[in-house]
């Protein structure tokens, strides 16, 4: 039997994808700013309700980039409860990631604990949207404002997601996207970074462009991280398709929850009011004393049906070998972030998930 696994890819049609890949090939233009690229930018800038896009060839080169294009040095404040790039991307740029613990309510980080971590070698925050849920922005803002820090946001999981009909993308100095097959909205590998003006946006392309501003002129040390044009029409169509997809992966969190709500030691989070979610991923999290069996016998019991969860966000990034030696990586400073990695499990969560499938996964847990 085929693994029932976390994800699921978002594929356009077909045929409407040969004919496009004909219209690439008989141009001969496959790459650098080509028409389906500029159609891209312009309809997600449509669709996301933001001013300006710039398309990256997968998630991590944004975040990069938008550390060198802000000129951040220092420390940058974080969360150790992400995807390593978060990190990752911090390292590269030759700064300090200092880690500060987490909102179990969100699995955000902690706005009450961030002005603790600041020092005069503080030059920006990192938060992420963790599993596309809003970090608290306005106090974030708030803090940014205060200590004249930089902010930019890891938006990888949160294509779409909205608080009282806004953007939460619009929010800090940048945002950064994935596009990879396994997120909500895909282009096979993809990313993009969302800035507020066309100046910001003009040195952006830049960047991802070696820093050519034109035949000869290089304007700064960039990177070669452009999307080309076979994935950005598959974005096209797949941007067809994402609201469907989106309504199809919310009623499976519906009959997620209808079904676990009163399972003992089992928890997760509900919507939060006045956001428009897109349902990334669906977690839970096992108390096991309550639950009667640890995180991860649960999840080998899956396993051994066919049900391919993931331990998503585990481990911490801070422990991790080259930021474990960290002064604000130990235990101690981020003991909510070490509870929610240790008892989460992500839950199958895609738009092609059927009601036998999904009551297969909750009579599991239920049965324990």
């Amino acid at each position: 039997m085929k693994p029932i696994t976390v994800t699921s890819p978002l594929l356009p049609d077909l045929d409407e994808f040969h004919e496009l890949l004909r219209e690439i090939w008989d141009s001969k233009w496959i790459t650098n700013n080509g028409s389906f690229h500029q159609a891209l930018e312009a309809a997600l800038c449509e669709y996301l309700k933001v001013p300006y896009v710039s398309l990256f060839t997968n998630g991590t080169l944004p975040l990069l980039t938008a550390l060198q294009a802000l000129r951040i040095t220092g420390e940058v404040i974080t969360t150790p409860y992400s995807f390593v790039a978060t990190t990752h991307a911090i390292w590269w740029n030759g700064c300090k990631p200092v880690f500060v613990d987490i909102d179990p309510a969100t699995g955000n980080i902690d706005p009450d604990k961030i002005e603790a971590a600041i020092t005069p070698r503080t030059t920006a925050i990192m938060p992420v949207h963790v599993y596309g849920k809003p970090c608290d922005t306005k106090r974030i803002a708030a803090i940014a404002d205060k200590y004249g820090l930089k902010v930019i946001y890891d938006a990888a999981h949160a294509f779409g997601v909205e608080v009282n009909g806004e953007s939460i993308l619009k929010a800090g100095d940048m945002s950064t996207l994935s596009f990879h097959a396994t997120k909500v909205y895909n282009t096979i590998e993809g990313g993009a970074m969302v800035m507020h003006d066309a100046e910001t946006k003009k040195r952006i392309d830049y960047l991802k462009n070696f820093g050519f501003a034109g035949e000869t002129e290089v304007v700064g040390p960039g990177i070669n991280s452009k999307m080309d044009e076979i994935r950005s029409a598959y974005g096209l169509l797949g941007l067809k398709q994402v609201d469907a997809a989106i309504e199809a992966r919310h009623q499976v969190a519906i009959r997620y929850r209808e079904a676990l709500r009163g399972v003992k030691g089992i928890t997760f989070f509900d919507d939060m009011p006045g956001v428009r979610h897109n349902y990334s991923y669906f977690p839970i999290f096992i108390d096991a004393e309550e639950y009667g069996m640890t995180r991860d016998e649960l999840y080998f019991k899956l396993r051994d049906h066919g049900i391919w969860g993931r331990r998503y966000f585990y481990p911490l990034i801070s422990t991790f070998s080259t930021y474990r030696g960290l002064p604000s990586a130990s235990k101690e400073n981020l003991p909510l972030a070490h509870k929610m990695a240790d008892s989460v499990i992500c839950l199958p969560m895609h738009h092609e998930l059927t009601v036998e499938v999904t009551d297969k996964i909750t009579t599991l847990i239920s049965s324990r």
